[in-house]
């Protein structure tokens, strides 16, 4: 059988001879591109303060899915990024501009570094003609951030535009989760190309062989005091709910990572306090004590072993549950390493039924009850004297709803919501794990912003607050309402702390005199009351969250403290 050709002039003009060409792929800048691939993986918003290097992505970012935050820093605008990925499974977006806009962001990027958070950083960049050519606010990309990124990548083709997007996302959340650094060069990003979107790369998740969990019932089984510790920001809440479960119906004790409560509900009968820096006495020589530390989403750092010194005996059984099989930041004995995430962990744990032990209830009991008696309220009625953080903590406390969210900077004010904040689920405490101050406010918008229904708290010092205060701007433009309470006690309280820890009677360098903070808070658009006095704080805190909910802004108390006054 003779196969019938066409003619050559059908072959050349199809339409003309009846026949339907084939469609041509869809084209659009490599900018808008990055958009949609944005878009496809599930970004809800970015964080941006914009620069006419990477005007293209800013043009496809008009009437996207995305919003589009413009803060008035890039510091705050790396902080809200890092904070989105702390609550969210996927990276926090943040994009902003060569040379000082980089420079301004590396701060955020260095917090989801030590933080293991997932998170993507855009930077534009001069065009591509002018690189090594000394151009007007030039640097080298890979030599500023590479020891602080998992990767920096920069888009010199732009058919990549898409694949190097969904690089970059796989690459923030995969294994250890951290910080993604993508160059994206002025006239790169303005050049059109295929519009196809790169398929998401999905991220492995490790999960308990039966030789991992053969061993690990083992060691509960001839453990006498065993104890885990919770933390990372690799969770979901199905997750922390089933482990919560298995403890409590196993009389099994967890503590929580510094400043990342919530894992483990605060008033669950399992839970005993954070470990860390400054930690209270409750869990002060738990990591000593317990014959078996399971931590689960982090590792025994220098923090939870205070400087490497806690827990370093080798003859310590530790198992250390985590994706990452580096097991980068660890100290002391390893024992055994289950290489998942924390919610494949927890998937086949619940599987394991163990039988009830008398020891391990009274030990969980005998803990729990130092936490209970340790975050006890204070007394609501205020004294006659200068206003105090505990008659505010014991008022706010009450008030809160059981999703309520706090966040936090760096400072010994933070630890009045280590102390007394309830914090119910996961990520219900939102802080700067690796001790950056200027957090507190930008975190809180991205809280307030990603949570419009649930009270947000932020707990600031007068030092830290000024850091970020600015962003109250973006607050206001954005419509996020949390609550502000800056302790004000006229210094940098930590240094402070050391200083006469080092240098007794000798205050150098860590006085501060400050602004009116409530002032401030009103020119921004927002409620703003200053107390001096403890009688006036709850009075002062009811006609704050009254304009919260009322009048949909933020609030901000500023609270005139004592100096050397401190939660424990």
């Amino acid at each position: 059988m003779t196969a019938t050709v066409p003619p050559l002039s059908d072959a050349l003009h199809p339409a003309e001879s009846g026949q339907s060409a084939p469609s041509a792929p869809a084209r659009k800048s490599a900018g808008h591109v990055i958009v949609d691939s944005l878009a496809a993986h599930g970004v809800k918003r970015t964080y941006v303060v914009p620069g006419e290097s990477f005007l293209d992505v800013l043009d496809g970012l008009h009437g996207a899915d995305i919003e589009t935050i413009v803060c008035r820093h890039e510091g705050g605008a790396a902080y809200m990024a890092e904070a989105d990925g702390k609550m969210n499974q996927l990276p926090g977006v943040a994009m902003v501009t060569r040379g000082p806009g980089a420079a301004n962001a590396h701060v955020g990027l260095h917090t989801a570094w030590q933080d293991s958070t997932p998170m993507v950083l855009f930077v534009g960049l001069i065009p591509f003609a002018h690189r090594d050519r000394e151009a007007f606010q030039e640097f080298d990309i890979k030599s500023w951030f590479d020891t602080g990124a998992k990767r920096v990548m920069v888009l010199d083709h732009p058919e990549r535009a898409s694949e190097i997007v969904a690089e970059a996302m796989f690459a923030a959340m995969s294994g250890r989760p951290g910080p993604v650094v993508v160059g994206l060069p002025e006239d790169i990003i303005q050049q059109e190309i295929d519009a196809t979107i790169h398929p998401v790369i999905p991220v492995a998740e490790g999960g308990m062989t039966v030789t991992d969990w053969k061993a690990l019932k083992a060691a509960l089984s001839q453990a006498e005091k065993p104890l885990f510790v919770v933390g990372g920001n690799d969770w979901t809440q199905e997750g922390a709910t089933a482990l919560t479960n298995w403890l409590e119906d196993h009389s099994i004790p967890a503590a929580a990572e510094w400043r990342c409560e919530g894992t483990i509900p605060f008033d669950s009968p399992s839970y005993v306090g954070p470990i860390g820096y400054g930690r209270p006495k409750p869990t002060y020589n738990l990591l000593e004590e317990t014959d078996l530390l399971v931590f689960v989403g982090t590792v025994p750092g220098d923090v939870i072993t205070d400087g490497f010194l806690v827990r370093q005996d080798w003859a310590k059984k530790n198992f250390l549950v985590t994706i990452d099989p580096s097991l980068r930041g660890r100290s002391g004995p390893v024992s055994y390493q289950i290489v998942a995430k924390p919610d494949s962990f927890v998937r086949d744990l619940v599987l394991m039924n163990l039988p009830a032990r008398e020891q391990w209830k009274a030990w969980t009991e005998r803990m729990r009850g130092e936490q209970e008696k340790f975050a006890a309220l204070p007394p609501a009625t205020p004294t006659d004297g200068p206003a105090r953080m505990d008659t505010l903590m014991a008022h706010l406390v009450r008030s809160l709803p059981e999703d309520a969210v706090v966040t936090l900077g760096a400072g010994e004010h933070t630890n009045w919501a280590h102390r007394y904040f309830p914090t119910q689920r996961y990520a219900s405490m939102i802080s700067a794990r690796n001790g950056s101050m200027g957090y507190s406010v930008p975190s809180a918008i991205a809280a307030s912003l990603a949570h419009p229904g649930r009270r947000v708290v932020t707990i600031a010092g007068d030092g830290e607050f000024l850091m970020n205060g600015q962003e109250l701007a973006t607050a206001a433009q954005y419509g996020a309402t949390p609550l502000v309470v800056v302790m004000d006690n006229q210094e940098y309280g930590t240094i402070r702390s050391h200083q006469e820890r080092h240098y007794p009677h000798r205050i150098s360098g860590t006085q501060l005199k400050n602004p009116d903070f409530a002032l401030m808070a009103q020119a921004f658009g927002g409620f703003g009351v200053r107390v001096e006095k403890d009688a006036d704080v709850p009075a002062a805190l009811e006609n704050a969250l009254r304009a919260i909910d009322e009048e949909g802004t933020f609030a901000l108390i500023h609270l005139i403290v004592e100096q050397r006054v401190k939660a424990y």
